[in-house]
């Protein structure tokens, strides 16, 4: 067996997800909605699957479509994109994340990754022969620092893989910070893979910036996102991917023989909802933020820290101050006694791991919300002395 995936250890995620039904735990570990999603573009998909086509769609993607997240990506994000020649719709992001890795690296490149890291990037830069070179981050604010980023690009440096807004973390990097990333690659020939999925989700009337908007950045950038996280349905797994035409044809490539195409009848619903007026998106992030707020708030009076969260599904609690040392047996703790499942943010980690930060999702209906509140309330200090 494949080394690399045969030597994985169970994820955090399943772990905590089995204590959950073990225990009849709310699971805010989880990173999903609790609601189906726009109904009006579901009805789309239906529509499509009895009426539409479902045979082979193109490869690169219904054509309706990547004219879709081309105009989408103009009226949103100001950005001038070629639907021909510079979009591609994969299945879901993290098939777009393998594909870029494979299309780039050859077996010895170096791989910059900042952790915490979402846990597919370093399995899938590992596979495709990468070497991984780590920017560690740091709560409350969990900024790069540009002496630690230009230290670990070098010769060998062949991309770059990058996330914002930040899962775990829910922070957004703003031009300031991208310009940083750009001038630390002055002079590199390394690509910069851009997981943009989460761009909708942002919060207190931040927008945010593509790695496509920034100079020094565009001719050597993939943008991917996901249809899932913007409109709230993520089994979908359609994902869209914006690159340059000479870095497009490699990526075709290693998509090809990957999964090919993405189920019909999805893009075509897709392609409907990227045309949705700019107040469903505003909507979309109201009603997130709200319930941010409320969950915030829960956990505050609680008795947790709560640090701040730009931008996706989640919100983190620093245990520090309550001198937990041990976010992994905190989690446990809190599911096996307090009915409530979340993340420990060490597993988002694969060396020098920070082991204070626990992550919940926030994407849930408020009676949900509202439960766990409850049950943690009056457990918190019982439960960092354990």
């Amino acid at each position: 067996m494949n080394r690399i995936f045969a030597d994985l250890p169970t994820t955090i995620f399943e772990e905590m997800s089995a204590l959950a039904r073990t225990h009849d735990a709310i699971n805010l570990g989880q990173g999903f909605p609790d609601d189906p999603g726009p109904e009006d573009v579901r009805q789309k998909a239906a529509q499509a699957v009895v009426d539409g086509w479902n045979q082979y769609p193109p490869m690169m993607g219904l054509p309706e479509l990547r004219d879709a997240v081309a105009r989408h990506y103009k009226a949103h994000q100001g950005l001038d994109i070629d639907p021909a020649s510079e979009v591609m719709v994969t299945s879901g992001a993290t098939e777009a994340i393998a594909g870029a890795l494979l299309a780039t690296v050859t077996p010895g490149d170096e791989v910059v990754l900042f952790e915490p890291a979402y846990d597919a990037y370093l399995p899938l830069v590992r596979r495709a022969g990468g070497i991984p070179r780590i920017v560690r981050l740091s709560p409350p604010d969990w900024r790069f620092d540009a002496a630690a980023l230009r230290a670990a690009i070098g010769p060998r440096t062949r991309a770059v893989l990058f996330n914002n807004p930040l899962n775990p973390a829910g922070c957004l990097y703003d031009a300031g910070d991208l310009a940083v990333l750009a001038a630390a690659l002055d002079g590199s020939e390394a690509v910069v893979i851009s997981d943009e999925v989460w761009e909708h989700v942002v919060f207190d009337g931040r927008r945010h910036v593509s790695v496509l908007a920034v100079p020094g950045l565009r001719e050597r950038s993939v943008k991917i996102g996901s249809a899932g996280k913007i409109f709230n349905l993520t089994g979908w797994k359609v994902g869209f991917v914006v690159a340059p035409p000479a870095v497009m044809r490699v990526l075709a490539k290693a998509h090809q023989f990957i999964t090919f195409t993405t189920p019909p009848n999805l893009q075509t619903a897709v392609a409907y909802g990227l045309g949705k007026p700019a107040a469903h998106f505003e909507a979309m992030r109201h009603d997130l933020q709200a319930r941010r707020d409320h969950l915030q708030k829960g956990l505050s009076a609680a008795g947790f820290s709560v640090l701040p969260s730009a931008g996706t599904y989640f919100i983190n609690v620093d245990l520090a101050p309550l001198g937990v040392s041990d976010d992994a047996a905190f989690c446990r703790r809190m599911v096996a006694q307090a009915g409530v499942a979340a993340i420990p943010v060490s597993a988002f980690y694969s060396q020098d791991h920070q082991r204070s930060v626990v992550r919940f999702c926030f994407a849930k209906k408020y009676e949900t919300l509202d439960a766990a509140i409850e049950r943690v309330s009056g457990a918190v200090a019982r439960l960092a002395r354990a």
